[in-house]
């Protein structure tokens, strides 16, 4: 969509990762808040177009090919679509040495206001703390000293999802058992989530398996395991994972980005973590005291069964 010419032009840069993607839509909000009747641009990678557009927030989203400087007919392409934006202010909560560089591509200027961490820009995130800062309260912080007072927490309400596509029926748990393949260390071993499905379904409640390919050989152990559990391995986009989440009595799972999804869209939930991320830095946040339980071992194979029973049986009042 054009913008019109009398509209101002804004562009919020957002690339990746999910995790990161689905924290900073709180900030998407709190962007369109400030800017009503803008004409506001995405910069994101493809995965997250989907997601972009699910948010209603932005009047365009435009694809980001992340070039290299050994490709210089991209990197034109990139300046080009920076400097034809003619974009009034800039909010760039990528804040990488990428987006940083986008910043400079727009040399020799005119450059619009620019909200981020690069060298010169008109509206720097000057806090020298905030590298130790959650990242909801890092953007929010960014976006006040950008003159943006208030930035809720994450939220979307996905369209209705039909269960019966999937082959399942509530009562049900939402379980990602998988994570980053080169992260392998992020994981709880999957024949512990084995046994968690098994206690779930004793207590008849179905235990619904997302996750790709790349995580099959999880999958499926959990499923030999437990042959109640409904694998739906590579059958759920970032909106299906919402949808089912939103339905969900919980959703429980590794630290890894369709957590994130499922809490945004109001799953109960419980997020494992091992000493090789910092719930303190990064873990989902949702809507209410209790909305997100976080459970964290230095080695995630030191984390008892027992320990995610019980607050499992807390968490839905189940009772032996």
């Amino acid at each position: 969509m054009s913008a019109a010419p009398t509209q101002k032009r804004i562009l919020v840069i957002k690339l990746s990762a999910l995790g990161d993607f689905v924290l900073a839509m709180g900030p998407f909000n709190a962007i369109r808040d400030a800017h009503p009747d803008a004409h506001i641009t995405l910069l994101t990678t493809r995965p997250y177009v989907d997601l972009a557009r699910s948010c209603g927030t932005f009047d365009a989203v435009a694809i980001d090919r992340r070039p290299k400087m050994t490709q210089p007919r991209q990197v034109l392409a990139l300046r080009r679509f920076l400097r034809n934006g003619r974009f009034d202010r800039v909010y760039d909560l990528q804040t990488s040495d990428r987006s940083n560089f986008y910043y400079r591509l727009l040399w020799p200027g005119p450059r619009p206001e620019w909200s981020g961490i690069a060298r010169g820009c008109s509206h720097p995130h000057a806090n020298p703390d905030r590298d130790t800062l959650h990242t909801i309260e890092r953007h929010a912080d960014q976006l006040r000293m950008a003159g943006i007072a208030h930035t809720p927490l994450p939220a979307f309400k996905p369209q209705e999802c039909d269960l019966t596509q999937f082959g399942i029926r509530s009562p049900y748990v939402l379980i990602c058992p998988g994570g980053a393949p080169h992260r392998p260390e992020k994981r709880w071993p999957a024949e512990r989530f084995g046994l968690l499905a098994k206690m779930l379904a004793d207590y008849r409640l179905t235990p619904v398996l997302i996750g790709t390919d790349k995580e099959a050989d999880v999958l499926r152990k959990i499923v030999d395991m437990c042959p109640k559990a409904r694998d739906l391995m590579g059958r759920t986009g970032f909106l299906d994972i919402a949808g089912l989440a939103q339905r969900a009595v919980l959703a429980i799972g590794n630290d890894t980005g369709p957590m994130h999804i499922a809490t945004a869209a109001g799953a109960p939930s419980i997020v494992l973590f091992s000493r090789d991320s910092n719930p303190k830095m990064c873990a989902p946040r949702g809507h209410g005291p209790e909305a997100v339980s976080i459970l964290q071992e230095g080695d995630l194979r030191d984390l008892a069964n027992t320990r995610v029973f019980d607050e499992i049986r807390r968490r839905l009042n189940l009772v032996d």
